[in-house]
């Protein structure tokens, strides 16, 4: 007896000893992913700039044709490396930095992506490859202040000759030589109709507070590929439905009377409508404050750089400045259940009757989404009690920009119980009762793409359930009112047209589920007739649970417009609990996403993720991402094609590192292998539930 309790207390102390290393290497290794550093920001910067053959310069500056860097961020370690670190307590991998280089100062201008390490005493930069070795096309990167200060220049040139149009159109407003009642204007992508193209159609706005849904009915369309800006032309002008070779005809048809004015209505200050000012009567009463989060006792989480500890969770996190928010090696209760889980892509794809409009098809990766996250404002943005957090980036800039309290992590209660249950005696009183509070843990940043803000949200229940959840608010995109617009939107306003668009969200969850060998099944009911086997005469219906394990890449790509299984799992076909089943997790499918364009239709070339509420791939160190920052404006022939990782039609079942891809109509999910990628809608809160 005393030998088998010894025996007992060696077992409990060597699990706990386990736990603790387990633990010790997650804090370990949670540094591997963090974002870049300041410090190593500007080493990998002063270490570019120093080699003379690549002939950098300054990035900030008019100048367009010069050598500089566009974008740094971290580069992930490989996943077999990073394992070492967090599996075995090895050393972790050497830090790299992926930088991205405009060569416009040479005969063929180009697009060069480097590797650059170690960090953070960089010794070395090799050149960077997408799959297929596809080269970036120079008109495929995205606008950069110098550029903008450009367009500035000719939209100024442009309206000093359409003044009285635009005067008299706004009642006053102008953008040539503006101090006061000035114009804005808005500029849509993808920039042409085809690839190697570089001319953007500009919508003038009224520049008031809102002024997205200001516009005026002047849309102009300018060619800049060239690096000269005194050679760019003006392709094309729309006015009040009317459209136009040159700006100097509208003017001349202005003058003469042969088209149709517009005259818009004036706004005071007081009673513009676009303002987040309360308008009309509220029955809320503001002279007392509305319920509050407290923590009577401190925080019930702990973070430490990147690596954050809640209720059995661990996980680190950064937010990668082309895409956004991302964690890794999440754990409950010390085991390993994804290895990423990731923001990669959002759209919007809009229909409309103005060029601006039926142009519009944002895919925000192009426009750095990762680097638009703000400061966050306490009690709003997030509860007062949160902890908050700087990022840094380095985009378009010659320095490490810091982005202060861009990021919050909190815990908040749901208002409703995890579980409960009343038993009543049924003689006035009960028998037992039982009820659990439900809390959960926020990760939260946000991106403010233009109009639009994301507010990006990872939630982590205490019963093992990870959430993950994107609300849309700001501003919608609006265009100018036409009658034919009504096919197209709504009106929202005098002369505002609220255009129809649909919103997809893409994120990547690389599953690691008791290891890394995972399969993939989905599950649907079925009735079943049966004799009853208790009184012969009469029959049984009720539904049976069928299981379809799905064996390769192509049978696990659900394509839209065909059913959608009703339960997705994912499992490792080598470990059971303790009552038999198979260790796995579930993905909870919450949207009624559809497709945004017909398979193939030019611009659905750069999304091609977007033909599938979820997709199964098997994971790929070489298959990062599912898009880039370069499809915004080269959507037609993509350096990232997520349909090449799923063409070669691998086998996916018991395989190591499996990946899987999930989409609705707002939201996407790339899971590893089972390596998911999922798309979702944007009006859906839960977008992603282990």
């Amino acid at each position: 007896m005393a030998r088998c309790c010894c025996m007992l207390v060696l077992l409990v102390a060597l699990g706990v000893c386990a736990a603790s290393r387990g633990r010790e290497w997650a804090h370990h290794g949670a540094s591997m992913f963090a974002d870049l550093t300041p410090r190593e920001m500007r080493d990998v910067r002063d270490y570019l700039q120093g080699k003379p053959e690549l002939g950098l310069t300054a990035t900030r500056g008019k100048d367009l044709k010069k050598n500089s860097i566009l974008l740094m961020e971290l580069h992930l370690p490989r996943k077999h490396e990073a394992l070492r670190t967090l599996d075995r307590g090895q050393a972790k991998p050497t830090r790299q930095a992926r930088v991205v280089v405009q060569f416009g100062n040479q005969a063929q201008p180009n697009i060069t992506e480097f590797i650059v390490s170690p960090l953070p005493f960089p010794t070395s930069y090799t050149g960077k490859t997408f799959k297929g070795d596809r080269p970036i096309r120079f008109e495929s990167r995205p606008i950069t202040a110098a550029e903008y200060s450009h367009i500035i220049d000719i939209l100024q040139k442009i309206t000093a000759k359409v003044h009285k149009v635009l005067f008299e159109t706004t009642g006053g407003f102008s953008f040539h030589n503006c101090t006061n009642r000035c114009l804005t204007f808005s500029d849509i992508a993808p920039r042409g109709l085809e690839s190697g193209e570089r001319r953007t159609w500009i919508m003038l706005q009224k520049f008031v507070e809102g002024y997205f849904i200001h516009p005026v009915g002047f849309e102009v369309l300018v060619n800049h590929k060239d690096l000269d800006p005194e050679r760019w032309t003006v392709e094309k002008v729309w006015y009040n439905g009317q459209y136009f070779d040159n700006v100097e005809e509208l003017a001349e048809r202005y003058e003469k009377g042969t088209l149709e004015k517009v005259q818009l209505p004036d706004h005071d200050d007081e009673d513009l409508y676009s303002t987040y000012i309360p308008r009309g009567h509220s029955n809320t009463r503001t002279d007392i404050h509305g319920p509050k989060l407290v923590e009577p006792q401190g925080p019930r989480y702990h973070v430490d750089g990147n690596f954050v500890e809640y209720a059995g969770w661990s996980f680190a996190f950064r937010v990668r400045s082309s895409a956004g928010l991302q964690i890794f090696d999440l754990r409950f209760n010390g085991e390993r259940i994804a290895y990423e889980v990731s923001l990669q892509e959002a759209i919007a794809f809009y229909s409309g009757d103005t060029p601006a409009a039926m142009q519009t098809k944002y895919i925000d990766a192009g426009w750095a989404m990762g680097t638009v996250d703000y400061e966050l404002a306490p009690g709003i943005d997030c509860p007062e009690i949160a902890t908050f957090l700087d990022l840094h980036h380095y985009y378009d800039t010659d320095k490490p920009m810091r982005y202060k309290n861009a990021l919050c992590v909190f815990e908040m209660t749901t208002g409703m119980p995890l579980r409960r249950h009343f038993n009543s005696n049924f003689q006035g009183s009960y028998n037992f009762f039982g009820g659990l509070e439900n809390h959960v843990l926020v990760l939260r940043t946000t991106s403010t793409v233009y109009n639009y803000d994301y507010i990006w949200d990872f939630l982590f229940y205490q019963n093992g359930v990870m959430e993950s959840r994107v609300s849309a608010t700001g501003y919608i995109h609006a265009t100018f009112f036409t009658p034919n617009g009504l096919h197209y939107g709504s009106k929202v306003y005098n002369f505002v047209l609220g255009n129809l668009h649909t919103h997809l969200i893409h994120y990547k969850v690389d599953l690691d589920i008791a290891g890394r060998e995972n399969s993939f099944e989905s599950m649907d009911l079925k009735y079943v007739n049966f004799t009853n086997p208790w009184s012969h005469k009469h029959s049984v219906v009720q539904s049976k649970l069928v299981k379809t394990q799905h064996q390769t890449e192509r049978s696990a790509a659900f394509r839209f417009g065909k059913k959608f299984p009703r339960y997705v799992h994912f499992y490792n076909p080598n470990e059971k609990n303790k009552w038999g089943h198979q260790k796995g997790y579930r993905i909870q499918y919450n949207s009624h996403a559809n497709s945004v364009l017909p398979r193939g239709w030019r611009e659905e070339n750069g999304i091609s993720w977007s033909r599938y509420p979820l997709a199964v791939t098997r994971h790929k160190d070489s298959e990062p991402t599912s898009s880039s920052i370069y499809t915004q404006n080269d959507p037609w022939e993509p350096v990232v094609s997520f349909e090449d990782y799923i063409r070669n039609n691998e086998d996916i079942t018991n395989q190591v590192r499996p990946a899987a891809t999930i989409t609705q109509l707002i939201l996407r999910f790339m899971l590893a292998a089972s390596q998911p990628w999922m798309t979702l809608l944007c009006i859906i809160p839960y977008l992603h539930r282990l």
